[in-house]
């Protein structure tokens, strides 16, 4: 056995323990990153890249089918699926190759291929046989997909992220169980390559935004490609090569035989392996540490948890920035810095796509837009969705929105920043709305927040706006 001594030791080699293990060692520590594969992130692997790329594909063959509306002819459409998943494959791999070569390039001294597990706060097993003393750690192992126990009888004939870039060829049909992005995405991206589609979930609409409107807008869209199955309970069997999916509501039941299942219900932390019990560590009821969400500390402990690995929000850019502000705080230890949250924002890539950003709050103010007469998504022959955009009172302070509409994932990025800026819905009225475009389709939802605010509208109110704005 052999005793590693460090300053900082991360477990997981992922986004959040990268940018962990970057920032402790750019602040002055000798650091060790623990990781059993080193196989690169779930960004890349079997997260945002390889899904944007079966998006891609099925958008493609969507749009070709919708061509003739533009005069276009493209005759019969032919999908070949192999061809389809041999370059997501490719491509992917890509992706995956940038990320190993950041990994190859850090100090050979800092990698440490093993899986770890705590002996006590400061003190990490692997299951090399040696064992590592930090001074602080970082937990960054991520999350794994779930695969409840009435799904387990499928076998092979089940999907999940982790292995569903990896068939051969697109299946027949496809159950997809969970409306959540992943669902969503795939689900959608399947359909438009030919896959018949069915999705299961126990929630009476899909996309979880705080909009009634606009959740109702994603089901009605989203069910023009997919057979829809909401507020339903689901059991499945395996029957040959087939799976069997039961479902039933009060007023949806039936039964069905797919060729493949998509598991899209969540992906819990892997944090069940790391013997936290030695760590005393305050658990939740989920058995993940709890912690500080501004400084990534375990309560008081030596201990901090960045990525997916705490559950809190389950997206790359704040993997990032909490690897980053676990990584200066384990340097720091005990003088803990605390750091600023940006808000909350979530986009899933459907077609429209459906963005969540910020705080709709109780006492919202809120404007609504409708993107089904709206100029340029009528042009583009894309006229689907709404927008809902919510304000604080008095002034109209911009705080949130949930948009499914054309063009959702760029407005969002406009919003966002109107959000972090303080900007009222005035002033961003105050902003010139080049025509035609999307963006032009938010002013309705920012005038009926200005209605109920003593600010009165921008000049521009007044000149009218153009045909088809």
């Amino acid at each position: 056995m052999t005793l590693i001594e460090c300053d900082v030791a991360i477990i997981g080699a992922g986004t959040a323990g990268l940018a962990a293990e970057r920032n402790a060692r750019h602040n002055g520590a000798t650091t060790r990153l623990i990781d059993p594969e080193f196989a690169g992130t779930v960004c890349a692997s079997v997260g945002c890249m390889p899904s944007k790329l079966l998006i891609a594909a099925g958008d493609n063959a969507h749009n070709a089918r919708k061509s003739d509306v533009f005069g276009v002819s493209t005759g019969d459409i032919t999908i070949d699926g192999k061809a389809v998943m041999r370059r997501v494959r490719e491509e992917r791999d890509k992706f995956v190759a940038g990320t190993r070569h950041s990994i190859a390039r850090l100090p050979d001294d800092v990698k440490i291929q093993a899986k770890a597990r705590f002996i006590s706060q400061t003190r990490l097993a692997l299951d090399n046989g040696d064992e590592v003393q930090a001074r602080t750690v970082v937990i960054a192992t991520g999350s794994a997909p779930a695969i409840p126990e009435p799904f387990q009888g499928l076998g092979d004939l089940a999907l999940t992220n982790q292995n569903i870039f990896e068939i051969e060829d697109l299946p027949r049909t496809l159950a997809v169980i969970g409306g959540g992005a992943i669902g969503l995405e795939l689900a959608q991206a399947m359909a438009r390559l030919g896959v018949e589609v069915s999705l299961f979930d126990r929630a009476e609409t899909l996309g979880n935004a705080p909009s009634a409107d606009v959740e109702a807008s994603a089901g009605e869209v989203m069910g023009r490609e997919i057979d829809l199955h909401l507020g339903v309970d689901v059991t499945a069997t395996r029957d040959g090569d087939t799976a069997r999916i039961d479902w039933s509501s009060g007023e949806d039941s039936g039964s069905a035989k797919f060729d493949r299942v998509l598991l899209a219900l969540g992906r819990p932390p892997n944090v069940a392996e790391l013997d936290l019990e030695n760590a005393d560590l305050e658990l939740d009821d989920h058995g993940v540490p709890r912690f500080n969400r501004e400084t990534m500390q375990c309560g008081d402990a030596p201990v901090f948890i960045a990525g997916d690995s705490n559950a809190d929000v389950t997206l790359l850019h704040e993997a990032s920035t909490e690897g980053a502000v676990a990584g200066r705080n384990a340097v720091a230890y005990p003088a803990i810095v605390s750091s600023c949250r940006t808000p909350f924002f979530a986009i899933t890539f459907t077609d429209p796509p459906l963005a969540v950003i910020g705080d709709a709050g109780e006492e919202s103010l809120i404007g609504c837009a409708s993107y089904e007469d709206q100029g340029r998504a009528k042009v583009e022959a894309r006229a689907d969705g709404c927008v809902r955009i919510f304000a604080s009172a008095p002034h109209g302070t911009i705080t949130g929105a949930a948009l499914f509409a054309p063009g959702a994932d760029h407005m969002a990025h406009l919003l966002m920043l109107a959000i972090m800026e303080g900007k009222t819905a005035s002033e961003l009225l105050e902003m010139p709305f080049y025509h035609p475009t999307l963006e032009e389709g938010l002013k309705p939802a920012l005038r009926d927040i200005c209605k109920v605010t003593p600010v009165p509208l921008p000049q521009d109110r007044d000149k009218g706006d153009p045909p088809g704005a």
